[in-house]
């Protein structure tokens, strides 16, 4: 299992502030669902950071996004480990396919890969 991108998730009510104040720094919006907008550097497209104001279909807001190259692999793993997982395994209507679980800190990972 790889993985290709670590992200920070905000809560947050401020989506256009966080938008203006972090452009300032040279970050692009990539993505707006509504609930969660997405930043990203042109220089360096998997510097991103995400602000949300609450999941769409999950009952907690994750504090971080890790996409992996499987996300069944990754699952598994934390299945047997016996990791808590807070969301279970499910597709997206957005096109990813992504589970929650709480880490040693409890915060919770968004754990996903693209469709």
């Amino acid at each position: 299992m790889a993985v290709r991108r670590v992200m920070p998730i905000i809560q947050s009510e401020a989506v256009p502030e966080n938008r203006e104040f972090y452009g300032l720094l040279g970050f692009e919006e990539v993505m707006n669902h509504g609930w969660i907008m997405t930043l990203a550097s042109p220089s360096s497209p998997a510097a991103q950071v995400s602000f949300m104001t609450s999941d769409k279909t999950a009952p907690v807001t994750p504090d971080m996004s890790v996409e992996v190259d499987d996300v069944d692999a990754a699952y598994a793993v934390m299945r047997e480990r016996g990791a808590e997982i807070v969301h279970p395994l499910q597709d997206e209507e957005w096109g990813v396919r992504r589970f929650f679980v709480r880490d040693p800190n409890g915060r919770v990972v968004n754990v996903l890969s693209h469709r």
